[in-house]
């Protein structure tokens, strides 16, 4: 398939123009008009950067992708795949971190590779990497194969978690929010941080088979 398929359309100084316009023709006089002008002036153009952006990440990986073999023309008869890319890219316009951009790119490009779980969990799943931080990614991942300090015979949860990350040094409150998402939303299977264990405790796996396949979907370079 040709690269220009690929090429995502730039917008031009007339579409801005005309799209001024016809929002001002829309607009109902004397109910916020040029307070709502100067939000779309502000907001609309960072809003468009990333649509560009995100469209040129995801075609050029799927150019990759039909490199090794994939199948565009049948992926876009896969409405499973079309609701995936629609649902994953509403949630990164509403994000600028960098971690969670790649989360959702990945988890599109491991559904067109096949590894989709059923309408439901995909999702849900979708839906949970959307309303959490990059810093919850972080942890469930820490957690999914948790490695304590060297020495540490004994301990909480919580010791793994700041040795993990030390930008979580000291702010407990923080953190014990976060491990509080993820427990809610059925992601681990350990409902606080703060319980003394073995050494051989804190190494064990924390994620449910939930957390796990979240982790899968959003992993990079899935087959």
């Amino acid at each position: 398939m040709a690269k220009e398929k690929f090429t995502v359309p730039q917008r031009s100084k007339g579409d801005a123009a005309h799209a001024i316009v016809k929002a001002g023709l829309s607009a109902v006089p004397m109910v916020g008009g040029p307070a709502v002008e100067l939000f779309q002036y502000i907001v609309q153009p960072p809003l468009d950067k990333r649509r560009e952006a995100w469209m040129a990440d995801v075609g050029a990986k799927l150019q990759e992708l039909e490199a090794k073999g994939l199948d565009l023309a049948k992926l876009q008869e896969n409405e499973q795949f079309i609701s995936a890319v629609m649902q994953a890219s509403q949630a990164a316009f509403r994000t600028h971190k960098t971690a969670k951009l790649a989360a959702l790119r990945n988890a599109i490009l491991n559904i067109a590779c096949g590894q989709a779980a059923e309408d439901t969990v995909q999702h849900l799943l979708l839906s949970i990497v959307d309303e959490l931080s990059e810093m919850h990614l972080r942890i469930l991942k820490v957690f999914s194969a948790p490695e304590p300090s060297p020495g540490m015979s004994m301990g909480g949860l919580g010791n793994v978690l700041e040795h993990n990350i030390p930008e979580l040094r000291g702010r407990r409150e923080l953190y014990d929010q976060l491990w509080k998402d993820l427990y809610n939303r059925g992601l681990l299977n350990t409902d606080g941080l703060h319980v003394t264990m073995s050494g051989n405790g804190l190494a064990q796996r924390r994620t449910t088979g939930l957390g796990e396949e979240l982790l899968q979907l959003i992993a990079e370079g899935q087959p």
